[in-house]
């Protein structure tokens, strides 16, 4: 956006321990610079410096993590407000502070005592198993690392305390809500504005204290203020994909059926607890994956430590819990002596409508069946084992690994308010059609699929079709831009919006059957008809309640199916992704150049997810990994050699607009498959070691973790000599 005259910037300055009591803040020197304007705390905010979540905006008396806000520089220039925020002097006395799972764990430090779903009787089933094992299962946290770090220009307008803002937020209605709270006004002064957004996965959804504190900047200052964070700050202030310790027990038969199973999910939230509860609800409402168990508990615990609060990220609580049935199905599969691929399809569902573990029926489950037989074959995963088996059979020291796995993902997210969407669309008399819309455009191509709902409803040209920004004050209380399923809920709105144009301008439309959509708008105009319609739609049948365990709390599931071939070097830790086949269920496509780079782009973040992303914190809560230096995503050179994406024909959906499906995410998960590849190719060098059974190897599988898995006389001699 173009500067105005008189415009400031903002520079934050954030807490650097993880607990502490804040004894003193010293902004002498930073005021003392040349360019400097303002420094703003706790005692500029006119309104709540406390949030809807209990979190405060400036801290005031302690800190409870790194990254929360101590206040604000405001300066000519980035850099000096950058200068300034670096001199200001903070005094602490540090306190404990709780940083893993464990000790949140040992110390009860959680936000309740959790959730739980079940089926039959676990307890009693394990008793008439002949193989029951138990083990434990980690996953780990992911940074969002979106191309643009979060930014804003905000500006005072109007005469009675309105502002404009101007940001790339998935969510700007918590934004304008959370404002107006903290700035003590009504949230009809406050409009927000979102064109589109360099990438969000989340991280732009939720966490938003940031903005917070640039309008109280705006407030004191009647200014114009600019905010851009650098890489580490967005990595501090924004969150991550939470991490979980996972406990399980499961029973099985020699065939490979698993009869029990018991699962606890302890997951690391952070702090404060923003997202905890639809952490909770995903967890439960996915881990069962298309598997058929009789007897199955599962319960999540949500455990507050002093780090950053969680966000939600793409795939979010599912690309985890996949992860995690899909390693207990494995070590049921090495337990047994048998092919990983055989105990996968003896744990499927075989009904013709089966049920979820809590009860739920699964739709169109013949799809799933059609895509794994599918890519199977478009695999040729048959041949492709006998292949790898017979390359490892004669190399020592360099492994192949072949995975296929299922997935079923749950589109749409929980709470059930979120499934609700509004749009307004415009008709002029030249023929051209405005659109506006709630939902943000986050690179996933959500204007695109607007413009071509519209385009088909009304039978005008894309061409002669627009769409503006995602604005409060066009289309208000806009949902989050989340959980696959935007185009799903504001597609059926802009349809709606269309639909009531078209029967509008019927009459014209009949009386001049051979005119242009132009003329027939131009007709209605001069009959004084309304061009502008407004469409709300808001998902049916979603009924979930936690107090009976029952109903519908999501609208409908997408299937798919992955296979990767990965190559090991068993000295170096290092690898190689050969080739990759994916088969998705995504209804009827409404765009599938849009659709298969969304699948294609989701699965190398899972990826990284699985091989190399890592965040690391250090013992006093401080995240270590917070910049490109030393925290790495996957590039152009780490694409499979082979990636081919089909997607499945002849599928539709009555749930959503046009028979599509939401896909934004689902293929995040399938990138297990390169994780599980891995681990096949390293369970041959182990074989080879003669090292037989089961073995763990925690997320991600990075070239030190492969290397030391192996297990080899060379790791032997190392353990020893140390």
């Amino acid at each position: 956006m173009p500067k105005v005259e008189g415009e400031l910037h903002v520079a934050l300055v954030l807490t650097t321990r993880g607990r502490a009591k804040v004894l003193s803040v010293d902004t002498s020197e930073a005021l003392a610079i040349e360019g400097v304007v303002a420094y703003v705390s706790a005692a500029d905010v006119p309104g709540n410096n406390v949030t809807s979540d209990g979190e405060e905006v400036f801290v005031t008396e302690q800190v409870y993590s790194v990254g929360q806000i101590h206040g604000a520089i405001v300066a000519a220039t980035p850099e000096i407000a950058q200068q300034a925020a670096k001199k200001v002097k903070v005094q602490y006395e540090d306190l404990p502070a709780i940083v893993t799972i464990e000790d949140a764990m040992q110390q009860n430090s959680s936000y309740g005592p959790g959730k739980f779903l079940h089926k039959g009787d676990p307890e009693g089933a394990f008793n008439e198993c002949p193989i029951v094992f138990e083990g434990s299962l980690r996953t780990h946290s992911q940074e969002h690392f979106y191309l643009e770090p979060s930014a804003c220009v905000m500006r005072p307008s109007g005469e009675v305390g309105e502002i404009d803002v101007y940001v790339g937020f998935q969510y700007i209605k918590r934004i304008q809500e959370e404002m107006a709270g903290t700035l003590g006004i009504e949230q009809n002064k406050i409009t927000c504005h979102t064109k589109r957004i360099g990438g969000g996965f989340g991280g732009k959804s939720c966490r938003f204290l940031h903005y917070l504190a640039c309008a109280v900047a705006v407030k004191k200052t009647r200014r114009s203020l600019r905010m851009c964070l650098n890489r580490s700050e967005d990595m501090r202030l924004t969150g991550h994909r939470e991490s979980n310790l996972a406990q399980y027990k499961v029973g099985c038969d020699d065939t490979g059926k698993i009869k029990a199973l018991d699962l606890t999910v302890n997951s690391n939230c952070g702090i404060p607890d923003s997202v905890a509860s639809g952490l909770l609800a995903e967890l439960l409402f996915i881990v069962d994956n298309v598997y058929s168990i009789d007897n199955m508990r599962v319960k999540g615990i949500m455990y507050k430590t002093n780090l950053p609060a969680i966000s939600p990220m793409r795939a979010f609580a599912s690309i985890e819990n996949m992860y995690l049935i899909e390693s207990i199905v494995s070590d049921v599969a090495v337990k047994c002596g048998l092919p990983q691929v055989q105990v996968r399809e003896t744990n499927m569902h075989t009904e013709d409508i089966p049920l979820t573990y809590f009860g739920l029926p699964i739709e169109d489950f013949d799809n799933f069946r059609t895509c794994w037989q599918e890519c199977k074959e478009r695999s040729e995963y048959v041949v492709r084992r006998r292949e790898v088996d017979a390359y490892n059979s004669q190399n020592r020291w360099r492994k192949r690994g072949l995975a296929i796995h299922p997935l079923k993902f749950n589109t749409g997210a929980y709470p059930i308010h979120f499934h609700q969407a509004g749009a307004l669309v415009n008709a002029y008399i030249d023929g051209s059609i405005l659109i506006h819309i709630g939902g943000a455009e986050c690179g996933q191509g959500l204007f695109t699929k607007m413009i071509q709902i519209a385009s088909r409803v009304l039978g005008v040209s894309v061409d002669h079709i627009h769409i503006k920004e995602t604005n409060t004050d066009i289309t208000p209380n806009p949902t989050d831009t989340a959980a696959s399923s935007t185009s799903d809920i504001f597609g059926m709105a802009v349809k709606e919006a269309c639909k009531i144009l078209i029967e509008r301008l019927k009459p014209y439309k009949d009386a001049k059957p051979e005119g242009t959509f132009a003329d027939w708008t131009s007709a209605a105009h001069l009959d004084r008809v309304n061009l502008s319609a407004t469409g709300f739609y808001k998902t049916p049948g979603l009924d979930w309640s936690w107090e009976t365990k029952t109903g519908r709390p999501y609208p409908y599931s997408t299937y798919g199916v992955a296979c990767s071939e990965v190559e090991i070097d068993c000295l170096t830790g290092a690898h190689h992704l050969i080739q990759t086949d994916i088969v998705m269920d995504i209804g009827r496509s409404i765009n599938p150049a849009i659709d298969i780079g969304q699948i294609e782009g989701a699965f190398m973040m899972g990826y990284g997810y699985f091989t190399f992303e890592e965040l690391q914190w250090s013992d006093a809560g401080k995240l270590i990994t917070d910049g490109t230096y030393n925290y790495k995503i996957p590039c152009v050179m780490d694409v499979p050699e082979k990636f081919n994406v089909t997607l499945l024909r002849n599928s539709r959906n009555l749930r959503a607009v046009y028979s599509s499906k939401g896909l934004g995410e689902p293929a995040v998960c399938l990138a297990n498959t390169v994780f599980f590849a891995i681990k096949d190719a390293i369970q041959s060098a182990r074989n080879d070691a003669g090292l037989m059974g089961t073995f763990s190897i925690d997320t991600p599988a990075t070239p030190e973790k492969i290397r030391l898995a192996c297990g080899d006389s060379v790791i032997d001699f190392a353990n020893k000599t140390i």
